[in-house]
């Protein structure tokens, strides 16, 4: 009896972990990052706090009146992937893809850390391989596409295009138009490499006890939303976790006010605000 309840428990508690895992990751980040804070590995610091400081003074100092506070030190966390493709030439590619598991987007190049925009909108709708066969078609035509072009390019069957449509459009992913189709985003950038453009050959080291900024994103969800949308000759062969450093540099206005601006230490350059934190 005691044998048969302790399988029984150990399935709830199994089943519990995988409910978790797929319907509420912010749980399981969490958990992750509690465990991960002792030790972990981190881009290379390129360009110090100073550095930055001094070279943008005339940028960030307005004039005398407004001055430098004691800057600090954040980790973005990041995930790693090394995988392989097929190329639009039919050959078979490889390369590592760089993707921020805070805004949910793929990093497209290290040298201006260009990202795509619109995968952590499907990540939040959940989007299937099927579904983002619509979104991919659309975004081959540059965001908008006629109904009967969309029908040519996806080869199923009448009915189930209309159930995808249909899909997408109340995940509010698409809007429809008259008879065209449009990717429900401002300036979508979906159509990309699977690979992320790597200015230098990267450099990871440990660190350990600092500020790391929470996950948004999970492994499990990159993983899913990378399977989806790169077709099915996609493989990812390994992935690993990895931050990125950045400075954050405070200026105190005349007024008494402050104003933080948050600098990429591994090509000195300044991060986009990804909207509400």
């Amino acid at each position: 009896m005691r044998l048969i309840f302790s399988v029984f428990s150990l399935g709830a508690l199994g089943y519990g972990l995988w409910w978790a895992s797929y319907h509420k990751p912010d749980w399981k980040n969490k958990v992750e990052d509690v465990l991960n804070i002792g030790h972990f590995h981190t881009l290379e610091i390129r360009y110090t706090a100073e550095q930055i400081m001094e070279s943008q003074q005339k940028v960030l100092l307005k004039d005398a009146k407004h001055q430098y506070l004691e800057p600090s030190l954040k980790f973005y966390p990041y995930l790693l992937l090394e995988v392989k493709y097929s190329s639009s030439d039919a050959k078979t590619k490889e390369g590592i893809i760089l993707w921020d598991l805070t805004d949910g987007e793929m990093v497209v190049n290290t040298k201006d850390w260009d990202k795509t925009h619109g995968f952590a909108d499907c990540i939040n709708a959940n989007v299937d391989r099927r579904e983002f066969k619509i979104i991919n078609a659309i975004a081959q035509k540059g965001g908008v596409i006629h109904r009967e072009d969309l029908r040519k390019n996806i080869h199923v069957e009448t009915e189930v295009i209309d159930a995808l449509i249909e899909t997408c459009r109340r995940k509010k992913l698409i809007v429809q138009h008259g008879g065209r189709y449009r990717l429900h985003l401002e300036n979508p950038k979906l159509k990309i490499t699977p690979s992320t453009l790597i200015e230098e050959r990267l450099v990871t080291q440990p660190y350990r006890q600092a500020l790391c900024v929470s996950r948004r994103y999970s492994l499990s969800q990159i993983e899913k939303i990378t399977c989806s949308a790169f077709g099915e000759d996609f493989a990812i062969r390994k992935t690993a976790s990895v931050y990125l450093p950045v400075h954050c540099i405070v200026v105190q206005n005349p007024d008494g006010s402050l104003h933080t601006s948050h600098w990429n230490a591994l090509n000195g350059k300044p991060l986009e605000s990804s909207g509400i934190d």
